[in-house]
């Protein structure tokens, strides 16, 4: 029975029924799980009619056909439109609803009762908070509580699929139920060991070379090991994290504390739909979002950005990830969740495509895929993200190049579970084989795989740090991620503003009976996770394999020829009257052979710069000495060092910090000399004058030599400059003679004095 609105229709919905009343009821994406539709989870109530829940109406593509047509045209290599990708703006006015669509969604949940509080025409979505009774209302359905089959709890969840009176078809709505939650993809040594039936001591690690405590690997040690020493650090690109919950960044701090390092890229933290940011334990674990992070910086360490996005909903943090400005290019997402319908974020999926995004997905830390559970594939096995796998590595130093690689015992691969279909580059001869395993008609996964084993040096929770403990395909993906960032940045050099867009069309038809594939990857050739083996060539454990440096080439094209400076360190303080050094160096890149000419700018009156070597040979260093005048004014200076060779012109900047005066006071007495009968007063003005920005309360006190004579002070203290009265008491048996006062203010650390002369005739 279909629940009828239970709230008063204004005209607009009147009006709306009456237009659309030959239309069918709305049917959208898959969205009664298929315990409550097979009875296998009991129902055990109803939510209660006035709790409130936030939805995500999400509307569906414009024009799915062209865009598909798209995405066909904008990935071949041979077409005039290849990765000519569009902005946000531009999917919207080609594929994303209409403004008449997206008001008319606005305008049908305001007449249900629902409050809009988020979504945007181009993220496809309104946002809305409502109470159950207004879902109910709206949807056509019931909202019932059932017994996890699984699970030691109770989920909710709708009865039936959802209908709305809307002229056409929603693609989805998420928030109708709490059957699933997301699980972070990272596992310790003693989840490890119950799983296998084996004590926690006897997990093998391979750890005896990170730079880390108990020589555990940092993500430094993973850039090294992958990428080597090459100049490449993702500078000018956006990277981002998909996550469930927010973080501590004391944590951050810590990480790169506890291991000698710095972070200098810049992390926000975004909620999509109003999620809370914050994240203290108990009530909240972190360790994964502190690991995403961690991992992506040590392999890219110059970003321009990492943005951490936090929601509740899939759809929710998906939407806000293809809309964000600056848009992350570059996506790792470390969490598995099994959604109602698998295809529930296809046109996000495919917008990111259009749009130049990739999004990497860890593969999982159970082995072989299965549908739900431990060892859900999804998202991993969807057709439109890169799934990332485990592997074992070995290095051959402390932050030192790859040795040896193995599958990880617990990579996540195999055939989708899903039965999302085989996409086309996977249908290239040779990619699946009797080797493998893999299927001809499903999706098969993961595509590529780096280090997954117990071998990190992980902060979270605020708590101690560890080694070697947690390991998972949640360290490989933002790894990934990072890795890409890199080769972005190289293809930028040559494509300004462009980015290499969706990966696996290229790497599939590049690496398949390739004889640049031993090149471009390490090959994993041994090894066994669930129901597969690692086999050379392409597996379902670890895909392709893990990545070498020349795959950004393979995937960019050749470096150009150029060079970029820098400056270590890149901030000099230095005082009046002094000089201080910095080291300019440079990188060459597409094997660059000219001579730089150093040049700086931006000095204030009194500074002056020199360069110990000018012209600089590629790839050299020389030392910048600066020479600050002693009446230069304090004050912090950016200095732009411009090296110049040819038409090409690179810069960076070093930060002058002219130290100004230590903060400070004086304190004097007006008069400095007095005379005061006995049994009489006298008066002393004392005054104090600051200097260098001193700005604390300067306490007075006062001493006499001999005795009988009193000093008091109105008021007793003096904030900056200022003035007190000191009034002076003379006791009627005091001895005539000559006395000395000592007047002392203290504050701010520092202490003065000065004295007055008392004369008692």
């Amino acid at each position: 029975m279909i629940r009828k609105p239970g709230i008063f229709l204004p005209v607009f919905a009147a009006l709306l029924i009456a237009t659309a009343s030959c239309l069918a009821q709305s049917v959208m994406t898959h969205h009664v799980r298929d315990v409550v539709s097979n009875g296998k989870a009991q129902a055990n109530g109803r939510l209660p009619g006035n709790q409130v829940l936030q939805l995500d109406l999400v509307l569906p593509l414009r024009d799915p056909a062209g865009l598909k047509a798209f995405l066909a045209d904008v990935y071949n290599p041979k077409s005039a439109n290849y990765r000519q990708f569009l902005t946000p703006a531009e999917f919207t006015a080609r594929f994303g609803p209409t403004v008449d669509d997206y008001e008319t969604v606005v305008r049908f949940a305001k007449t249900y009762g629902f409050e809009v509080v988020g979504g945007s025409r181009d993220g496809m979505l309104v946002q809305v908070k409502g109470t159950v009774s207004n879902i109910e209302a709206a949807l056509h359905v019931n909202m019932r509580t059932y017994q996890h089959p699984t699970e030691n709890r109770a989920f909710f969840a709708a009865d039936r699929e959802p209908t709305l009176d809307l002229p056409f078809n929603l693609w989805h709505i998420s928030g109708l139920d709490n059957f699933s939650v997301p699980h972070s993809l990272r596992i310790n040594r003693d989840e490890y060991a119950a799983a296998h039936g084996i004590d926690a001591e006897k997990v093998v690690s391979h750890a005896t070379t990170g730079s880390g405590p108990s020589a555990s690997f940092l993500g430094s040690d993973m850039r090294a090991a992958y990428y080597g020493s090459g100049s490449l650090t993702g500078a000018g690109q956006n990277l981002g994290l998909l996550e469930y919950y927010g973080t501590d960044l004391a944590d951050l701090t810590t990480y790169f504390k506890n291991v000698g390092q710095t972070n200098n890229v810049p992390v926000t933290i975004l909620s999509t739909d109003g999620t809370s940011t914050s994240c203290t334990y108990p009530s909240c674990d972190d360790g994964e979002q502190s690991l995403d992070m961690t991992q992506a910086i040590g392999m890219a360490p110059g970003l321009a950005s990492l943005v951490m996005y936090v929601g509740s909903t899939d759809t929710a943090i998906i939407s806000a990830m293809t809309t964000h400005s600056p848009l992350p290019t570059t996506i790792g997402c470390s969490w598995g969740w099994t959604p109602a319908d698998p295809s529930t974020l296809d046109p996000y999926f495919q917008k990111m495509a259009a749009q130049g995004q990739n999004f990497f997905a860890a593969s999982g830390d159970y082995s072989t895929w299965k549908k739900t559970g431990n060892s859900a594939a999804w998202p991993a096995d969807d057709a439109n993200v890169i799934s990332v796998g485990g592997t074992d590595l070995t290095t051959s130093s402390a932050a030192g190049p790859w040795a040896s690689e193995t599958a990880w015992a617990d990579s996540g691969g195999g055939i989708s579970p899903d039965s999302i279909a085989i996409p086309s580059w996977q249908q290239l001869s040779g990619v699946i084989n009797s080797s493998n395993k893999g299927s001809t008609t499903l999706r098969n996964g993961p595509d590529v795989s780096a280090n997954a084993n117990f071998t990190f040096y992980t902060c979270g929770d605020q708590e101690a740090c560890q080694a070697n403990y947690y390991g998972g395909t949640s360290f490989a993906a933002p790894m990934w991620a990072a890795f890409v960032a890199l080769a972005n940045q190289q293809y930028a050099q040559s494509n300004p503003g462009k980015t290499l867009g969706f990966l696996n069309p290229t790497i599939y038809q590049q690496n398949v009976n390739s004889s640049t594939y031993a090149a471009d990857f390490h090959d994993i050739k041994s090894g066994t996770s669930g129901s597969y083996s690692a086999v050379a060539g392409f597996d379902l454990v670890t895909g392709w394999g893990s990545p070498t440096a020349a795959l950004i080439a393979a995937l960019t094209g050749p470096a150009p020829a150029g060079f970029s400076v820098s400056a270590s360190p890149a901030s000099v303080s230095i005082n009046p009257g002094s000089n201080g050094s910095t080291t300019i160096n440079s990188a060459i890149t597409g094997g660059f052979t000219g001579s730089i000419t150093l040049a700086a700018s931006g000095m204030p009156t009194g500074v002056t710069v020199g360069f110990t070597t000018n012209p600089l040979s590629a790839g050299s260093s020389t030392s910048m000495t600066i020479t600050v005048a002693s009446g230069t004014t304090p004050g912090t200076y950016p200095i732009t060092v411009t090296g110049t060779s040819g038409s090409t012109v690179e810069t960076t900047t070093v930060s002058l910090t002219v130290v100004g005066a230590t903060p400070n006071f004086t304190i004097s007495a007006s008069p400095t000399s007095i005379s005061v009968s006995p049994s009489g007063t006298g008066k002393v003005t004392i005054t104090t004058a600051v200097s260098g920005g001193f700005s604390s309360a300067i306490a007075l006190s006062g001493t006499v030599t001999g005795s009988r004579v009193t000093v008091a002070f109105s008021p007793t203290s003096i904030t900056g400059a200022g003035t007190s009265t000191m009034t002076i008491t003379v006791n009627r048996r005091a001895a005539t003679g000559s006395r000395t006062i000592t007047i002392t203010g203290t504050g701010g650390g520092v202490t003065h004095t000065t004295t007055v002369a008392l004369t008692i005739p």
